[in-house]
Protein backbone atom coordinates (compact mmCIF):
# COMPACT_ATOMS: atom_id res chain seq x y z
CA UNK A 1 0.00 0.00 0.00
CA UNK A 2 1.36 3.39 -1.20
CA UNK A 3 0.15 6.86 0.23
CA UNK A 4 -2.43 8.54 -1.71
CA UNK A 5 -0.22 10.55 -3.70
CA UNK A 6 2.80 9.06 -3.33
CA UNK A 7 5.33 9.77 -6.29
CA UNK A 8 7.85 7.54 -5.34
CA UNK A 9 8.36 3.88 -7.08
CA UNK A 10 9.36 2.15 -3.79
CA UNK A 11 7.93 2.99 -0.47
CA UNK A 12 10.95 3.42 2.66
CA UNK A 13 7.78 3.36 5.22
CA UNK A 14 5.95 -0.16 4.48
CA UNK A 15 6.82 -1.91 7.79
CA UNK A 16 7.25 0.89 10.22
CA UNK A 17 3.18 0.48 11.07
CA UNK A 18 3.57 -3.58 11.67
CA UNK A 19 7.08 -2.96 13.38
CA UNK A 20 5.99 -0.42 16.10
CA UNK A 21 3.01 -3.06 17.37
CA UNK A 22 5.64 -5.47 18.89
CA UNK A 23 7.07 -2.73 20.81
CA UNK A 24 5.85 -2.19 24.67
CA UNK A 25 8.39 -0.25 26.22
CA UNK A 26 7.44 0.02 29.66
CA UNK A 27 3.25 -0.85 29.86
CA UNK A 28 1.56 -2.04 32.95
CA UNK A 29 0.71 -5.21 34.36
CA UNK A 30 -2.59 -6.70 33.34
CA UNK A 31 -4.05 -6.05 36.55
CA UNK A 32 -2.92 -2.01 36.75
CA UNK A 33 -4.17 -1.70 33.17
CA UNK A 34 -7.67 -3.59 34.08
CA UNK A 35 -7.74 -1.04 37.09
CA UNK A 36 -6.77 2.19 35.53
CA UNK A 37 -9.50 1.31 32.66
CA UNK A 38 -12.41 1.47 34.64
CA UNK A 39 -15.60 1.84 33.20
CA UNK A 40 -13.85 2.73 29.73
CA UNK A 41 -13.06 0.44 26.78
CA UNK A 42 -9.69 0.36 25.85
CA UNK A 43 -9.06 2.76 22.50
CA UNK A 44 -6.86 1.92 19.94
CA UNK A 45 -3.15 3.04 19.77
CA UNK A 46 -2.10 6.14 18.32
CA UNK A 47 -0.78 5.19 14.49
CA UNK A 48 0.08 7.23 11.75
CA UNK A 49 -1.15 4.94 9.12
CA UNK A 50 0.24 5.20 5.32
CA UNK A 51 -3.32 6.23 4.24
CA UNK A 52 -2.96 9.19 5.94
CA UNK A 53 0.41 10.54 5.46
CA UNK A 54 0.99 13.45 3.98
CA UNK A 55 5.01 12.78 2.65
CA UNK A 56 6.41 9.83 1.04
CA UNK A 57 9.66 10.27 2.33
CA UNK A 58 10.99 8.60 5.27
CA UNK A 59 9.43 11.17 7.50
CA UNK A 60 8.84 9.00 10.75
CA UNK A 61 11.44 7.57 12.21
CA UNK A 62 11.44 4.17 14.59
CA UNK A 63 12.00 6.02 17.76
CA UNK A 64 9.19 8.54 16.65
CA UNK A 65 7.28 5.49 16.11
CA UNK A 66 7.80 3.94 19.63
CA UNK A 67 7.24 7.61 21.20
CA UNK A 68 3.76 7.95 18.80
CA UNK A 69 1.80 4.83 19.91
CA UNK A 70 2.13 5.95 23.53
CA UNK A 71 0.35 9.38 22.82
CA UNK A 72 -2.86 8.24 23.81
CA UNK A 73 -5.35 7.77 26.56
CA UNK A 74 -3.37 5.16 28.55
CA UNK A 75 -1.15 7.88 29.52
CA UNK A 76 -3.73 10.16 30.55
CA UNK A 77 -5.34 7.58 32.68
CA UNK A 78 -2.31 6.48 34.09
CA UNK A 79 -1.33 10.03 35.52
CA UNK A 80 -5.37 9.93 36.71
CA UNK A 81 -5.31 6.61 38.08
CA UNK A 82 -1.82 7.80 40.15
CA UNK A 83 -3.47 10.86 41.76
CA UNK A 84 -6.43 8.76 43.36
CA UNK A 85 -3.63 6.10 44.60
CA UNK A 86 -0.60 7.54 45.69
CA UNK A 87 0.63 10.00 48.34
CA UNK A 88 -0.83 14.06 47.66
CA UNK A 89 2.80 14.75 47.80
CA UNK A 90 3.32 12.56 44.83
CA UNK A 91 0.10 13.83 42.78
CA UNK A 92 0.72 15.56 39.35
CA UNK A 93 -1.26 18.54 38.51
CA UNK A 94 -3.71 17.52 35.34
CA UNK A 95 -4.15 20.52 32.81
CA UNK A 96 -6.36 19.99 29.09
CA UNK A 97 -6.38 22.35 26.58
CA UNK A 98 -8.55 22.52 24.19
CA UNK A 99 -8.06 23.51 19.96
CA UNK A 100 -11.22 25.82 18.55
CA UNK A 101 -11.28 23.55 15.86
CA UNK A 102 -12.21 20.79 17.86
CA UNK A 103 -14.99 22.59 19.87
CA UNK A 104 -17.51 22.34 16.66
CA UNK A 105 -17.07 18.99 16.26
CA UNK A 106 -18.34 18.37 20.25
CA UNK A 107 -20.88 20.38 19.11
CA UNK A 108 -22.12 18.51 15.88
CA UNK A 109 -21.44 14.98 17.54
CA UNK A 110 -23.77 15.87 20.46
CA UNK A 111 -26.09 18.00 19.03
CA UNK A 112 -25.41 21.31 20.81
CA UNK A 113 -24.22 25.02 20.18
CA UNK A 114 -20.28 25.47 20.85
CA UNK A 115 -20.75 27.09 24.44
CA UNK A 116 -22.89 24.24 25.57
CA UNK A 117 -20.46 21.77 24.25
CA UNK A 118 -17.41 23.67 25.41
CA UNK A 119 -19.39 23.05 28.95
CA UNK A 120 -20.31 19.54 28.54
CA UNK A 121 -16.55 18.72 28.03
CA UNK A 122 -15.29 20.80 30.71
CA UNK A 123 -17.48 19.09 33.00
CA UNK A 124 -16.88 15.73 31.16
CA UNK A 125 -13.09 16.21 31.86
CA UNK A 126 -12.84 17.75 35.62
CA UNK A 127 -15.36 14.32 36.58
CA UNK A 128 -12.64 12.39 35.43
CA UNK A 129 -9.84 14.67 37.69
CA UNK A 130 -8.64 16.83 35.51
CA UNK A 131 -8.03 19.91 37.55
CA UNK A 132 -7.58 22.99 34.39
CA UNK A 133 -9.49 23.20 31.33
CA UNK A 134 -7.91 25.68 29.16
CA UNK A 135 -9.07 27.10 25.60
CA UNK A 136 -5.94 28.18 23.36
CA UNK A 137 -7.47 30.34 21.54
CA UNK A 138 -4.85 32.78 23.55
CA UNK A 139 -1.90 30.82 22.29
CA UNK A 140 -3.10 31.24 18.82
CA UNK A 141 -3.33 35.03 19.89
CA UNK A 142 0.26 34.86 20.45
CA UNK A 143 1.26 32.72 17.46
CA UNK A 144 -0.76 35.44 15.23
CA UNK A 145 0.89 38.39 16.74
CA UNK A 146 4.09 37.13 16.36
CA UNK A 147 3.57 36.03 12.90
CA UNK A 148 2.26 39.35 11.81
CA UNK A 149 5.68 40.74 13.69
CA UNK A 150 7.52 38.34 11.31
CA UNK A 151 5.59 39.60 8.53
CA UNK A 152 6.51 42.75 8.51
CA UNK A 153 10.26 42.54 9.72
CA UNK A 154 10.38 40.07 6.38
CA UNK A 155 8.46 42.70 3.91
CA UNK A 156 11.25 45.56 4.95
CA UNK A 157 14.12 43.12 4.85
CA UNK A 158 12.74 41.96 1.29
CA UNK A 159 15.19 42.26 -1.75
CA UNK A 160 16.30 40.27 -5.27
CA UNK A 161 19.66 39.51 -3.08
CA UNK A 162 18.09 38.82 -0.13
CA UNK A 163 14.84 36.60 -0.73
CA UNK A 164 12.77 37.38 2.65
CA UNK A 165 9.47 36.50 1.33
CA UNK A 166 7.08 34.75 0.70
CA UNK A 167 6.53 33.50 3.97
CA UNK A 168 4.62 30.39 4.50
CA UNK A 169 2.69 29.77 7.62
CA UNK A 170 4.07 27.44 9.96
CA UNK A 171 1.12 26.46 12.31
CA UNK A 172 0.37 23.32 10.78
CA UNK A 173 2.58 20.25 12.06
CA UNK A 174 2.08 17.97 8.88
CA UNK A 175 2.87 20.70 6.64
CA UNK A 176 5.67 21.56 8.54
CA UNK A 177 7.40 18.13 8.82
CA UNK A 178 6.44 17.50 4.70
CA UNK A 179 8.76 20.62 4.24
CA UNK A 180 11.56 19.58 6.51
CA UNK A 181 11.31 15.94 5.41
CA UNK A 182 10.84 16.30 1.67
CA UNK A 183 10.99 19.76 0.34
CA UNK A 184 14.35 21.01 2.41
CA UNK A 185 16.18 24.00 1.67
CA UNK A 186 14.10 26.12 -1.10
CA UNK A 187 11.13 25.92 1.51
CA UNK A 188 12.35 25.41 5.06
CA UNK A 189 13.91 29.37 5.29
CA UNK A 190 10.42 30.97 3.71
CA UNK A 191 8.63 29.14 7.21
CA UNK A 192 7.14 31.25 9.62
CA UNK A 193 9.54 31.30 12.76
CA UNK A 194 6.52 32.05 14.95
CA UNK A 195 5.52 28.91 17.46
CA UNK A 196 2.29 27.04 16.57
CA UNK A 197 -0.63 28.07 19.01
CA UNK A 198 0.06 24.34 20.52
CA UNK A 199 3.83 24.94 21.14
CA UNK A 200 2.97 28.39 22.46
CA UNK A 201 0.44 27.06 24.85
CA UNK A 202 2.87 24.28 26.05
CA UNK A 203 5.19 27.21 27.16
CA UNK A 204 1.78 29.04 28.65
CA UNK A 205 0.88 25.75 30.66
CA UNK A 206 4.86 24.76 31.37
CA UNK A 207 6.56 28.28 32.12
CA UNK A 208 4.22 30.94 33.06
CA UNK A 209 0.96 28.93 34.59
CA UNK A 210 3.49 26.87 36.42
CA UNK A 211 5.19 29.91 37.71
CA UNK A 212 1.87 31.21 39.33
CA UNK A 213 0.93 28.34 41.30
CA UNK A 214 4.56 27.70 42.64
CA UNK A 215 5.02 24.58 40.60
CA UNK A 216 7.39 22.69 39.01
CA UNK A 217 6.74 22.12 35.50
CA UNK A 218 7.38 18.53 35.74
CA UNK A 219 4.70 18.29 38.27
CA UNK A 220 2.01 19.35 35.56
CA UNK A 221 0.66 16.70 33.57
CA UNK A 222 -0.60 18.70 30.07
CA UNK A 223 -2.68 17.24 27.75
CA UNK A 224 -3.80 18.91 24.30
CA UNK A 225 -7.26 17.64 22.83
CA UNK A 226 -6.59 18.31 18.66
CA UNK A 227 -8.35 17.27 15.50
CA UNK A 228 -5.67 16.19 14.00
CA UNK A 229 -3.20 12.92 15.02
CA UNK A 230 -0.19 15.03 13.33
CA UNK A 231 -0.26 17.30 16.67
CA UNK A 232 0.59 14.15 18.42
CA UNK A 233 3.99 14.15 16.21
CA UNK A 234 4.16 18.23 17.25
CA UNK A 235 4.33 17.52 20.59
CA UNK A 236 7.38 14.96 20.43
CA UNK A 237 9.28 17.77 19.15
CA UNK A 238 7.65 20.05 21.51
CA UNK A 239 9.93 21.12 23.98
CA UNK A 240 10.84 24.24 26.88
CA UNK A 241 14.07 24.72 28.14
CA UNK A 242 15.00 27.07 30.59
CA UNK A 243 18.55 27.42 32.77
CA UNK A 244 17.04 25.33 36.05
CA UNK A 245 14.62 22.82 33.46
CA UNK A 246 14.02 21.13 30.61
CA UNK A 247 10.29 19.81 29.99
CA UNK A 248 7.87 18.88 26.92
CA UNK A 249 5.36 21.71 26.40
CA UNK A 250 2.79 18.77 25.57
CA UNK A 251 2.77 15.46 27.62
CA UNK A 252 0.04 13.85 25.83
CA UNK A 253 -2.20 14.76 22.60
CA UNK A 254 -5.60 13.20 22.60
CA UNK A 255 -7.82 13.61 19.24
CA UNK A 256 -10.96 15.15 19.27
CA UNK A 257 -12.32 11.85 18.54
CA UNK A 258 -10.50 9.86 20.99
CA UNK A 259 -12.46 12.61 23.74
CA UNK A 260 -15.98 11.47 22.33
CA UNK A 261 -15.00 7.95 22.40
CA UNK A 262 -14.34 8.94 26.39
CA UNK A 263 -17.58 10.42 26.76
CA UNK A 264 -20.14 8.52 24.82
CA UNK A 265 -19.00 5.17 27.12
CA UNK A 266 -20.48 7.98 29.50
CA UNK A 267 -23.64 7.62 28.07
CA UNK A 268 -24.05 11.04 26.08
CA UNK A 269 -26.22 9.73 22.90
CA UNK A 270 -25.31 11.06 18.97
CA UNK A 271 -27.41 12.56 16.99
CA UNK A 272 -26.85 12.95 12.93
CA UNK A 273 -27.26 16.38 11.66
CA UNK A 274 -26.02 18.35 8.28
CA UNK A 275 -26.36 22.24 7.65
CA UNK A 276 -24.59 23.74 4.55
CA UNK A 277 -21.55 25.74 2.95
CA UNK A 278 -18.27 24.32 1.95
CA UNK A 279 -14.81 26.37 2.10
CA UNK A 280 -12.72 25.87 -0.49
CA UNK A 281 -9.39 24.94 -0.76
CA UNK A 282 -7.45 28.31 -2.19
CA UNK A 283 -8.01 31.53 -1.84
CA UNK A 284 -6.74 34.53 -2.79
CA UNK A 285 -6.37 38.00 -1.13
CA UNK A 286 -4.84 40.80 -2.39
CA UNK A 287 -4.16 44.72 -0.55
CA UNK A 288 -4.49 47.47 -2.82
CA UNK A 289 -3.37 51.16 -2.51
CA UNK A 290 -4.41 53.95 -4.78
CA UNK A 291 -5.50 51.43 -7.49
CA UNK A 292 -2.63 49.24 -7.08
CA UNK A 293 -2.09 45.71 -5.36
CA UNK A 294 0.56 46.65 -2.89
CA UNK A 295 0.82 42.96 -1.14
CA UNK A 296 -0.70 39.40 -2.28
CA UNK A 297 -2.02 36.91 0.02
CA UNK A 298 -3.47 33.34 -0.56
CA UNK A 299 -4.30 30.31 1.67
CA UNK A 300 -3.76 26.76 0.29
CA UNK A 301 -5.41 23.60 1.49
CA UNK A 302 -4.62 20.12 1.11
CA UNK A 303 -1.94 18.54 -0.73
CA UNK A 304 -2.78 19.15 -4.70
CA UNK A 305 -2.81 23.33 -3.83
CA UNK A 306 0.35 22.70 -1.71
CA UNK A 307 1.88 20.79 -4.56
CA UNK A 308 0.72 23.83 -7.04
CA UNK A 309 2.30 26.48 -4.89
CA UNK A 310 5.62 24.70 -4.24
CA UNK A 311 5.62 24.43 -7.82
CA UNK A 312 5.56 28.20 -8.67
CA UNK A 313 7.95 28.65 -5.34
CA UNK A 314 10.67 26.51 -7.40
CA UNK A 315 10.17 28.02 -10.54
CA UNK A 316 10.77 31.51 -9.23
CA UNK A 317 7.10 32.62 -10.43
CA UNK A 318 5.36 32.80 -6.70
CA UNK A 319 3.34 35.53 -6.97
CA UNK A 320 1.95 35.92 -3.13
CA UNK A 321 4.08 37.34 -0.20
CA UNK A 322 2.30 35.34 2.63
CA UNK A 323 0.37 32.14 2.20
CA UNK A 324 -1.32 29.60 5.00
CA UNK A 325 -0.69 26.56 4.42
CA UNK A 326 -2.59 23.38 5.84
CA UNK A 327 -2.26 19.50 4.84
CA UNK A 328 -6.01 19.01 5.41
CA UNK A 329 -8.44 19.81 2.79
CA UNK A 330 -11.06 22.37 4.02
CA UNK A 331 -8.34 23.24 6.55
CA UNK A 332 -8.02 22.00 10.62
CA UNK A 333 -12.03 21.01 10.95
CA UNK A 334 -11.32 18.50 8.54
CA UNK A 335 -8.49 16.44 10.61
CA UNK A 336 -8.38 12.64 10.51
CA UNK A 337 -8.98 12.83 14.66
CA UNK A 338 -12.05 13.47 14.80
CA UNK A 339 -13.93 14.08 10.81
CA UNK A 340 -13.97 10.52 9.56
CA UNK A 341 -16.57 7.92 9.92
CA UNK A 342 -15.92 4.60 11.35
CA UNK A 343 -15.02 2.88 8.31
CA UNK A 344 -12.25 5.95 7.87
CA UNK A 345 -14.48 8.08 5.14
CA UNK A 346 -14.60 11.76 5.03
CA UNK A 347 -18.12 12.65 7.09
CA UNK A 348 -19.10 15.00 5.04
CA UNK A 349 -22.55 15.67 6.63
CA UNK A 350 -20.28 16.01 10.54
CA UNK A 351 -17.93 18.57 8.46
CA UNK A 352 -20.87 20.65 7.09
CA UNK A 353 -22.07 20.82 10.48
CA UNK A 354 -18.94 21.98 11.92
CA UNK A 355 -18.26 24.61 9.48
CA UNK A 356 -21.58 26.00 10.13
CA UNK A 357 -20.37 26.00 13.94
CA UNK A 358 -16.84 27.10 13.87
CA UNK A 359 -18.04 29.97 11.53
CA UNK A 360 -20.70 31.39 14.68
CA UNK A 361 -17.91 31.45 16.81
CA UNK A 362 -16.82 35.05 17.53
CA UNK A 363 -13.74 36.57 16.04
CA UNK A 364 -11.53 39.24 17.86
CA UNK A 365 -8.57 41.02 16.62
CA UNK A 366 -5.66 39.36 19.10
CA UNK A 367 -3.85 42.81 18.98
CA UNK A 368 -6.88 44.22 20.87
CA UNK A 369 -6.49 41.43 23.41
CA UNK A 370 -6.36 42.52 27.04
CA UNK A 371 -5.23 39.48 28.22
CA UNK A 372 -2.58 39.03 25.56
CA UNK A 373 -1.16 42.43 26.30
CA UNK A 374 -0.86 41.13 29.87
CA UNK A 375 0.62 38.66 29.27
CA UNK A 376 3.47 40.44 26.90
CA UNK A 377 3.85 42.32 30.08
CA UNK A 378 4.24 40.01 32.54
CA UNK A 379 5.42 36.67 31.32
CA UNK A 380 7.52 38.29 28.33
CA UNK A 381 8.85 41.18 29.30
CA UNK A 382 7.10 43.48 26.99
CA UNK A 383 6.70 42.43 23.10
CA UNK A 384 10.05 43.19 22.08
CA UNK A 385 11.84 42.03 24.36
CA UNK A 386 14.96 39.06 23.80
CA UNK A 387 12.59 36.75 25.66
CA UNK A 388 9.47 37.09 22.79
CA UNK A 389 12.28 35.11 20.58
CA UNK A 390 13.25 32.43 23.06
CA UNK A 391 9.54 31.38 24.40
CA UNK A 392 7.37 31.88 21.08
CA UNK A 393 9.46 31.07 18.15
CA UNK A 394 11.19 27.90 16.88
CA UNK A 395 13.54 26.83 13.86
CA UNK A 396 12.91 24.36 11.40
CA UNK A 397 15.15 21.93 10.10
CA UNK A 398 15.88 21.09 6.59
CA UNK A 399 17.65 18.19 4.77
CA UNK A 400 20.77 18.56 3.32
CA UNK A 401 20.42 17.19 -0.18
CA UNK A 402 17.71 18.77 -1.90
CA UNK A 403 18.17 17.01 -5.14
CA UNK A 404 18.18 13.65 -3.39
CA UNK A 405 14.47 13.19 -4.05
CA UNK A 406 15.11 12.26 -8.11
CA UNK A 407 10.99 10.60 -8.00
CA UNK A 408 9.54 14.03 -6.61
CA UNK A 409 7.26 15.06 -9.63
CA UNK A 410 6.12 18.73 -9.30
Amino acid sequence: MKCEHCTRKECSKKTKTDDQENVSGGAPSPAQAKEEKGEFHKLADAKIYLSDCLACDSCITPEEGVQLSQQNAKDFFHVLHLNKKCDVSKHRVLVVSVCPQSLPYFAAKFNLNVSDASRRLCGFLKSLGVHYVFDTAIAADFSILESQREFVHRYHQHSKEQRALPMLTSACPGWVRYAERVLGCPVTPHLCTAKSPQQVMGSLVKDYFAGQKNLPPEKIFHVVVAPCYDKKLEALRDSFSTASYSTRGTDCVLTSGEVAQLMEQRGPSVKDAAVDSLNKDFQEVTLEKNGEVVLRFAAAYGFHNIQNIILKLKKDKFPYHFVEVLACPRGCLNGRGQAQTEDGHADKALLRQMESLYSAIPVWAPERSAHVEELYREWLEGSDSPRVQEVLHTTHQSVEACASTPDMKW
